[in-house]
């Protein structure tokens, strides 16, 4: 039959079918699905049946594994994290502000990888923004005042100790394992505005959440440019909204979305299992 791939008729996504991610992957298939994740932003691949050490083979295709910092891997892997909510938490939806992964790191991530294991039937949505999209249609205006600019990224609002997952959440009873610490204080700066190593389009990259200011502004200068970018870079023009299944795995580009989860599933089980691949800027 063959691969096939259907846009989702949203600013981007499309959903790849006829092909098997259990088995092997030859040069060209890996190349064309390379193509369409670089065209469409996300992937979904629906019906899929995964082991972790089939997870972990399909995101070698396309790099080398990316490092995930403050989250523990599952046991026995090195490169799996699990993305779980037990039916009874009650500690806040993991990762539900607008994010690009990692943005903090000195060299992101290029893309995710995330597996549905356990899906429950309503709710739990994944959200993507198309940031190639955001600023080809941002206001020339606004587009001046970012050019050339470089946002300081961190991870401290989240996994400092006193962040939103450091001492305040402890005895939240959150089933995923997540490690705040020190070293959420590094800094490192990255342009808001990228060319894409592999389409050569240029793209907004990250937002405010893990940009925590801009280099030579003000801080409440630059408080209130970020949040202005914000809301344009979120806006539902340039969203894709994620329906899960179980047994469906989502690939998405860090170089040019951003993401968000969603709750509504409040007394469900939901486990998904994650990888990332590494930097190729």
């Amino acid at each position: 039959m063959g691969m096939k791939i259907r846009p989702s008729d949203q600013a981007c996504g499309a959903t790849v079918t006829g092909v098997d991610l259990s088995k092997e992957l030859g040069e060209s298939l890996v190349t064309d699905i390379r193509q369409a994740w670089v065209e469409h932003g996300v992937l979904a691949f629906p019906d899929q049946s995964l082991r972790d050490d089939d997870l972990e083979r399909f995101t070698a295709y396309f790099g080398d594994f990316g490092e995930d910092p403050f989250v523990q891997a599952i046991p026995g892997r090195e490169h799996i994290i699990a993305i779980q909510r037990k039916a009874d938490e009650t500690s806040s939806i993991f990762a539900e502000a607008w994010h690009t992964d990692w943005s903090f790191q000195s060299n992101p991530p290029a893309g995710t990888c995330l597996y549905g294991i356990t899906i429950p039937e309503t709710g739990g949505d994944t959200l993507f923004a198309n940031q190639h999209l955001a600023l080809e249609e941002m206001p020339s205006s606004l587009r001046a005042r970012i050019e050339g600019r470089y946002a300081i990224h961190s991870a401290a609002g989240g996994y400092a100790p006193e962040g939103l997952y450091g001492k305040a959440d402890e005895g939240s009873g959150r089933s995923m394992r997540v490690i705040a610490s020190e070293a959420a204080r590094d800094c490192f700066l990255h342009p808001l505005i990228k060319e894409h190593p592999e389409n050569g389009r240029e793209s907004l990259f990250g937002c405010l959440g893990y940009i925590i200011g801009i280099a030579g502004m003000e801080h409440d200068a630059a408080s209130d440019l970020l949040l202005e970018l914000h809301q344009w870079q979120t806006g539902e023009q340039f969203q894709y909204r994620h329906k899960w299944s179980s047994n469906m795995l989502v690939m998405w580009d860090n170089r040019c979305v951003l993401h968000r989860a969603s709750g509504g599933y409040e007394g469900y089980d939901r486990l998904l299992h994650r990888t990332t691949i590494g930097s190729q800027s």
